[in-house]
């Protein structure tokens, strides 16, 4: 395959949260040093309708064939959405790199999967695709996941720590002369499931839980969860918040405002304690991912990084499509053949190059 000194990538991005699905057309170009440079070129956000996100939720629940169904479908519409995009600016990119839906991930028994057929993708919109990009690394002993921190490494090198509060929250940063990254624990995950009480998606800017009162034995309880004394690297998802964290809210008397509370409360102490493990004086941290417009959260993290640490919000776009970016970029080192998964991050055999590659 030739190399080039410029492609265009669109990345999808579909987390945890199942809000909906996130795509950024990223233009990348190489310097005279070699490095990427990038430049996001379009953005666009599809919300999932309620069918939609109801039937991502409950996939962990199917038979294997009606698993694999969902997955042609699901595949399908990602990739009508490629179409819709391209026609919408117009565009054409060179390649789509797809994240998908992650239904299962417990890398403990080799197990990762995030629906979403990338040969579908391919077919559908006409455009070659990347996709699956955890699978090779679990194979070698790794978590599969984060992934993002590659691409904060090379595209975010200004910041000391990369925090992103997306359905899962994750940090990376680097420690011993290399980027490790881990799963800190939930993120929107925690806060939207409390939201339903409400009948609402997710508290905006944590308002309602800015109105609540302090819990105290379900911050105890949600304090004392086991996978935050695990060392990293480590990673968790739907399984682990399903079996250990959904019942403890569950089983809190009090109102969902001061269930909020308590949670934001708990989040921020979680991610401080852990960002302070590492930090030296005069450090920034970025974060991003849709946690980052709570201001509620935001407000208790900075209290407790400064002066340490300096909390830094960034524009709206970066926010909301860093990941999908980051992952247009993983599709750009997987077309080069060159390493896009950090086993010092993901506890891997070695470092790989993942993700399986659509040729149209």
């Amino acid at each position: 395959m030739a190399i080039n000194t410029k492609y265009t990538i669109l990345g999808l991005m579909s987390g945890t949260s199942v809000d909906g699905l996130d795509m950024a057309l990223v233009e990348f170009k190489q310097s005279e040093k070699g490095t990427w440079k990038q430049q996001i070129l379009h953005t666009a956000s599809i919300d999932y309708t309620a069918e939609q996100r109801q039937k991502l939720k409950d996939s962990i629940f199917l038979s294997a064939p009606d698993l694999y169904h969902l997955d042609y479908l699901y595949g399908e519409w990602l990739g009508e959405q490629v179409k819709a995009f391209c026609k919408k600016y117009p565009v054409q990119p060179d390649y789509v790199a797809s994240h998908g839906h992650t239904v299962f991930h417990e890398p403990e028994r080799n197990v990762t999967v995030q629906i979403g057929d990338g040969q579908v993708i391919a077919e559908v919109s006409r455009i070659s695709t990347i996709y699956d990009f955890r699978s090779l690394d679990v194979q070698l002993g790794g978590q599969g996941a984060p992934l993002v921190p590659l691409g904060d490494r090379d595209l975010l090198s200004d910041y000391d720590f990369c925090l992103n509060l997306g359905g899962i929250a994750n940090v990376s940063f680097e420690y011993q002369g290399k980027r490790v990254a881990y799963d800190i624990g939930p993120a929107n995950m925690l806060l939207n499931y409390i939201c339903q009480e409400l009948n609402i998606a997710y508290d905006k800017g944590g308002r309602i839980a800015q109105e609540g009162s302090l819990i105290p034995f379900m911050l105890e309880d949600l304090s004392q969860l086991e996978y935050y004394q695990q060392a990293f690297p480590k990673s968790t998802g739907i399984e682990w918040f399903l079996a250990e964290v959904k019942p403890i809210v569950d089983s809190t008397e009090g109102s969902p405002q001061d269930k909020l509370h308590t949670a934001v409360l708990h989040l921020a102490d979680l991610y401080a304690k852990d960002i302070l493990q590492f930090a030296n004086a005069d450090q920034q941290l970025i974060v991003t991912g849709g946690g980052a417009k709570n201001d509620f959260l935001i407000t208790h993290l900075r209290a407790k990084l400064l002066p340490q640490v300096k909390v830094v919000v960034p524009d709206e776009e970066l926010i909301d499509f860093k990941e999908a970016m980051v992952f247009a970029y993983l599709g750009l080192k997987r077309i080069l053949g060159e390493p896009n998964c950090l086993a010092s991050v993901t506890g891997a055999r070695r470092d790989s190059c993942g993700g399986r590659l659509v040729i149209l």
